[in-house]
């Protein structure tokens, strides 16, 4: 089994095309190209959180035609657009932040991205979305919106690929350690 994490898809928003500059004709090319790159990685028994946004705009009928299309054990961490349409879908856990144990690693989950979090100095990783590309990753922390996966889920191994690749340290650690410099001295 493998450990999937994303966010921000918005099926049936059709103004996420032009929001985040997604290049698709229409938001109907971008639905069915979102559930092909989702298929393309996961696998019936993998699991994905889903880090909020999942869909606007769509009925519920069809976030419920989507959702049942997606393979994989789905977990949601709620996101601001994220309603009972969403909420009711038959996700195996709704959270609004989640701190999970994967893989050995302690996680923080939540639709937003924080400057501090639990654990954060212990080494714990935080992944986020809403942001939509906007800020920057950290050694310790990522978004994991589609638009910055081509349009996909991405592993926790990918994740921690990118964070490892990622020089800066989170905000509250290095003030931190500059403090602890400070007070050496």
């Amino acid at each position: 089994m493998t450990i999937f994490v994303t966010a921000d898809h918005h099926w049936g928003h059709a103004g996420i095309l032009t929001m985040a500059g997604r290049p698709f004709t229409d938001i109907a090319e971008h639905d069915e190209a979102l559930i092909a790159a989702w298929n393309s990685v996961v696998g019936p028994r993998d699991e994905v959180w889903h880090l909020g946004d999942f869909a606007l705009g769509a009925s519920a009928e069809r976030c419920a035609q989507i959702f049942r299309r997606l393979r994989g054990r789905k977990i949601l961490v709620r996101g601001n657009h994220d309603k009972t349409k969403t909420t009711g879908l038959g996700w195996h856990a709704v959270h609004d932040l989640a701190t999970p144990k994967l893989a050995g690693e302690r996680w923080v989950f939540s639709h937003y991205p924080m400057r501090a979090w639990v654990g954060a100095f212990r080494g714990s990783r935080h992944c986020f979305g809403h942001v939509h590309g906007l800020l920057s990753d950290t050694a310790q922390s990522c978004d994991v919106g589609v638009d910055r996966w081509s349009y996909r889920p991405a592993s926790l191994e990918e994740i921690r690929e990118r964070m490892a690749a990622t020089p800066d340290v989170p905000e509250e650690i290095r003030l931190g350690r500059a403090m602890e410099g400070e007070a050496e001295e």
